[in-house]
Order: C-alpha cells, then structure tokens, then sequence
C-alpha cells in the first residue's frame, strides 16, 4: 500500500490522524522509527518503514492496535539498527 492510496473520507483520515499522533507522541522512540508511514483503507491500517529496534517495532504495531482495533494493522516494519 502506497501513500496515494490513502483514502480520503473522513473515518479513514482521522484513524491515520489518531495513529500517527500516538507514534509522534511517544518520545521512547526514536525519530526513526517516529517517521513511519501511516496509511488507512477501510477501517485497516498500514504501518511500515524502518525502525531502529523490535522493541520500537513492537511499540508502534502496539499503539496502531490500541487506536484501530486488534486485526486492524498491517505490520509491514523492518528492523535497521542505527549506525
């Protein structure tokens, strides 16, 4: 799932809105893995990107989950220790 298939109506937008707040807000992470895309079609949502760590992995697939639903994040991260 790509960016341009983000849908626009309003239940969509505002669950992508709700995760992406719950990642930006979680200062644990670090700005890598606070960067991840956040798209959301249909009640489902898509988290992917690199992230430093499993635990930051495991954090985000966690706080998706709390807004969108167990069932409801497709976990698409990989994991890229920093340098």
């Amino acid at each position: 799932v790509t960016a341009d298939r983000q849908k626009m109506n309003s239940g969509d937008r505002d669950l992508t809105r709700k995760i992406r707040r719950a990642v930006v807000e979680d200062k644990s992470l670090s700005n890598y893995a606070r960067n991840v895309k956040v798209i959301s079609q249909n009640g489902k949502s898509y988290v992917e990107r690199p992230v430093r760590s499993e635990d930051e992995r495991h954090s985000i697939v966690s706080r998706a989950g709390d807004v969108a639903g167990a069932g409801n994040v497709d976990d698409q991260l990989s994991v890229k220790p920093g340098r």
